[in-house]
C-alpha cells in the first residue's frame, strides 16, 4: 500500500470520512493504492506512559495492532479529523499516542514517511488551523515530511467547513493535499521527477 487514511471521526459516514475517501480517491485516480481505516468503534486503550515498548511490544491487546500494522506499510499517511473543542478528536488522540511505539528507544520507525491532515469543522474559523498543527506535530515528532495543502491557498492542510460536499473550497483543499502528497509519494519512491 502507499497511502494510508486513517478517520478519526466517531462518525463512520461523516463530514471527515467523506473528506478523506475524496483524498484516497484522487489520489489512487494517479495510480497509487490506498487504504482506509476508520477509528469509530475501535477499541483502542489510551497510552498510560509504562514506556514498556521501549524494550518490547505495547502492552495494550486491543484495535491497534491492525493500525499498527497498516502504518508500517504505508508510505504516505493521512490524518483525517473532526475538529472537537479545537483540536483532533479523542479517538484521533489517543491512536496519536500510541505510536509512541515507533520512536522509543530511538527507532524512529516512520522516519522518511510522507504525511498530511485534513480537518473538519463547522465554521470557516472553527479550529481548523490548530486541528492540523496538532498533526503537523505528530508528524514531525515521528521524522515524517508534513505536507500542506499548497498553492492556491497553502495552508497546513485541508480545511473542510460543514457538510463536505457542499463545501467547493474545502474540496479543493482536498484534493491540492491529495496531488501533493501523491507527488511526495512518488518521489520517495523514485518514481516522481
Amino acid at each position: 500500500m502507499n497511502v494510508l487514511g486513517i478517520c478519526g471521526s466517531p462518525h463512520p459516514e461523516g463530514n471527515t470520512a467523506y473528506a478523506l475517501r475524496h483524498a484516497l480517491a484522487v489520489i489512487e485516480a494517479q495510480g497509487l493504492e490506498t487504504a482506509y481505516i476508520s477509528l469509530a468503534a475501535r477499541e483502542i486503550t489510551p497510552c498510560d506512559g509504562c514506556f514498556t515498548c521501549r524494550t518490547r511490544e505495547c502492552v495494550h491487546e486491543d484495535d491497534m495492532t491492525l493500525i499498527y500494522d497498516a502504518i508500517c506499510r504505508c508510505d504516505g499517511l493521512i490524518l483525517a479529523s473532526p475538529v472537537y473543542m479545537g483540536l483532533v478528536s479523542g479517538q484521533m488522540k489517543v491512536m496519536m499516542d500510541r505510536t509512541v511505539v515507533f520512536r522509543t528507544g530511538g527507532r524512529f520507525e516512520l522516519s522518511g514517511k510522507v504525511g498530511a491532515g485534513i480537518a473538519c469543522g463547522g465554521f470557516r474559523n472553527g479550529g481548523q488551523e490548530l486541528t492540523l498543527q496538532c498533526m503537523h506535530t505528530f508528524f514531525l515528532q515521528q521524522d515524517m515530511y508534513a505536507i500542506a495543502d499548497g498553492p492556491r491557498f497553502s495552508h497546513s492542510g485541508a480545511a473542510i467547513v460543514g457538510r463536505a460536499p457542499a463545501d467547493e473550497v474545502g474540496l479543493h483543499t482536498v484534493e491540492n493535499l491529495a496531488l501533493r502528497v501523491t507527488q511526495a509519494v512518488k518521489r520517495l519512491r523514485g518514481l516522481g521527477e
